[in-house]
């Protein structure tokens, strides 16, 4: 019955997705004498927290009930008072906790509260899954970096265009609207500059009452078209284009009196400093980024270290080609030693197509 209302618990947890970054989703449930009374999930960010919604959610007498919630409550203040405290208040007899919370102001101290109040704690319940649901918070509250999936979609024979750069659309209508849900998810979108001048793509989430993402723009010398759809909505779509310190400052006066943002940081083999961009954008809130570049980004990507998971969608065609671009560009490794290696993969059909996840296996 554990393992039932924390899958209860997860499911609610899953609504605050792309609303609540970045803090982590969050969901309760309150049962009593073998009936759930109340449930409860983090809404938005600032907001209740997820112990404090259930205990809202209900008129019915809590002392003595059990509490599922999928993370760790929290034992100090932040933007609302301890979840700790007021379960203490309310007398609740049991808490199942899915995983401990990362953050090292909560690690461990909601757990030693509630126990020190004399409450029954249990640690662990689906604690994989309550894990993955918040893996964006457990990388950015531990690293201060954001957590980066990239995206891709190619052909069954590993291509992302034809010979001619022709690439719309390989991916199924199916597969196009889960993106966009991503898209909704994640804080922040990121391409490389020649993206926006061969598609001229909006980069926004098309689906009804999704937020769109921040547009990120990796343009070292900032070249990037005046009149191009990003820097045209930037005023209504936050977009920082990211350009190494030796572009040119004129360039980038012009496209701050579009509404861009400009960021510089350092040059690596004349390109903006991938590891230096990804730790100030973590200094600016954002938790996570979905990378849809093209073939060169997602090398400098991989090489650099700075991606987490994969996504990749395979059509059911084969288009051939020895000047056919792969999903993964650049120098290529010299070795099979040196190969960037996936781990935990998984497939599913989507539509007509098959989306492989994998995450990135890192050091030994």
């Amino acid at each position: 019955m554990d393992e039932k209302y924390m899958e209860m618990a997860l499911s609610l947890a899953k609504e605050g997705s792309g609303l609540v970054s970045p803090n982590p989703m969050v969901g309760a449930v309150i049962v009593k004498e073998g009936r759930v009374i109340s449930k409860g999930y983090h809404k938005m960010y600032g907001g209740n927290h997820a112990e404090v919604e259930a205990f809202n959610s209900t008129d019915e007498d809590v002392e003595g009930a059990t509490m599922y919630v999928t993370l760790e409550p929290c034992s100090h203040y932040g933007k609302t008072p301890p979840c700790a405290d007021l379960i203490i208040k309310k007398k609740i007899a049991k808490v199942i906790i899915g995983t401990l919370d990362p953050n090292p102001l909560v690690s461990g101290n909601g757990v030693k509260k509630l126990k020190d109040a004399g409450i029954e704690v249990r640690v662990g319940v689906l604690e994989d899954e309550c894990k993955k649901v918040n893996e964006i918070f457990m990388k950015y509250i531990s690293e201060k970096t954001p957590f980066v999936l990239m995206k891709t979609a190619m052909s069954l024979d590993g291509k992302i265009s034809t010979y001619t750069g022709e690439s719309r659309w390989i991916s199924g209508e199916e597969s196009r609207k889960q993106v966009h849900r991503l898209r909704g998810k994640y804080s922040a979108i990121m391409v490389g500059v020649n993206t926006v001048i061969q598609d001229d793509p909006e980069l926004t989430c098309r689906i009804e009452g999704g937020k769109n993402p921040i547009r990120i723009i990796l343009d070292s010398n900032l070249k990037i078209p005046v009149n191009s759809k990003v820097v045209q909505s930037a005023k209504d779509v936050k977009t920082i284009v990211v350009a190494t310190k030796k572009a040119r400052i004129q360039d980038g006066i012009i496209l701050e009196k579009k509404g861009i943002n400009i960021l510089l940081t350092n040059e690596v083999n004349g390109r903006v400093d991938l590891r230096e961009l990804v730790k100030k954008l973590g200094e600016q809130n954002i938790d996570s980024i979905l990378l849809e570049g093209g073939a060169t980004l997602n090398f400098s990507a991989l090489q650099e270290g700075i991606v987490d998971k994969v996504h990749i969608y395979v059509a059911p065609m084969l288009l051939g080609g020895e000047m056919s671009k792969s999903i993964v560009g650049g120098k290529g490794v010299e070795h099979l030693k040196d190969a960037f290696r996936l781990k935990n993969l998984t497939s599913k059909s989507i539509g007509k197509d098959i989306l492989i996840e994998g995450y990135v296996k890192k050091g030994d």
